[in-house]
């Protein structure tokens, strides 16, 4: 097996390949050879090299003409997917050439979604139809290394948090404010600020420690004297926080104060008049240092530069 990929990396062509296709199309070797402005001998000796280095037949003769066997039909279908894929590279390459299409994957901290992000991956939908974007929503840390390995295409978080933040290039955007949430159905105080204290005996749902907004939360509580809470429930997931604030009265937690907002504006939690002691994080733009952006991610960071600050 080995053997035969490295004579087929060595030694296959395209051209091959839409000759099976053109074979499989007309059934006839003379139809095929002249769909691909071939003279029939140089069909038939192309052919002959594929199925040399296949070392198996790849057609046989019928009444209807010329048809693949089972080898054939196998290698046929791998050169209609090669085909399709080739063509799609094409257009893509075309596309990125132009600003009017490709692929952008953009990798974002969770309070920059709402605000930020959305609105702005909203509009350039609307200017690009063609071109594919994918959201990547993770830690600094772990978008950076994203980045690193060209996984991404640009963050939207904090280079603070490398080792090395001076390989980056990091355009400060907005601060991300955090926000107490309950549940619709919590006996809150309404119209008067509430204390991290009255919160005692409340069950949370908290961060992974190697979150950022887990080591906030226990300086907050250290703050106004408290600790941090015993046996909370530990999730990454705003959707899993809402969910388990909904189930229970008696659950507390922590949000960007954008996600929030979100949520809150659709009824399922509330924000607690709780004023937090502690200086918000700024969150920016961060790109490589010697990478070239593509005219997709240049316009979104433009973008961002122009409507970044939350709505």
């Amino acid at each position: 097996m080995k053997n035969t990929l490295d004579v087929l990396m060595s030694r296959l062509r395209m051209k091959q390949l839409h000759l099976l296709i053109a074979l499989d199309d007309h059934k006839s070797l003379h139809k095929a050879s002249s769909a691909m402005a071939m003279t029939q001998s140089a069909a038939s000796k192309a052919l002959a090299e594929l199925e040399s280095m296949l070392e198996a037949p790849l057609f046989e003769r019928a009444k209807s003409g010329v048809i693949p066997n089972p080898f054939g039909r196998a290698v046929v279908r791998y050169a209609r997917l090669l085909a399709a894929d080739l063509s799609a590279l094409c257009q893509e390459v075309a596309q990125i050439r132009a600003g009017t299409g490709g692929r952008l994957t953009v990798g974002t901290i969770m309070g920059a979604v709402p605000g930020v992000v959305a609105p702005i991956v909203g509009e350039m939908h609307a200017k690009h139809p063609d071109l594919a974007i994918e959201i990547v929503e993770d830690t600094s840390a772990r978008m950076l290394g994203m980045l690193d390995d060209g996984h991404v295409d640009l963050v939207i978080g904090r280079a603070s948090v490398s080792d090395q933040p001076t390989k980056y290039h990091y355009q400060p955007l907005a601060d991300e404010p955090l926000a107490i949430v309950v549940g619709q159905d919590h006996p809150r105080a309404a119209g008067r600020e509430v204390g991290l204290a009255e919160l005692a005996g409340h069950r949370w749902v908290t961060y992974p420690s190697y979150l950022p907004m887990s080591a906030l939360l226990e300086r907050e509580l250290d703050l106004a004297g408290l600790p941090m809470p015993a046996n909370p429930i530990s999730t990454a997931s705003p959707l899993v926080t809402v969910t388990l604030l909904q189930q229970s009265a008696d659950m507390v937690a922590i949000l960007p104060a954008s996600v929030a907002k979100l949520f809150e504006r659709y009824g399922m939690l509330r924000i607690l008049p709780i004023r937090m002691k502690s200086k918000s994080q700024t969150y920016g733009i961060v790109t490589r240092k010697g990478g070239a952006l593509s005219p997709a991610a240049r316009q979104f960071v433009q973008m961002l530069r122009e409507k970044g600050r939350p709505h």
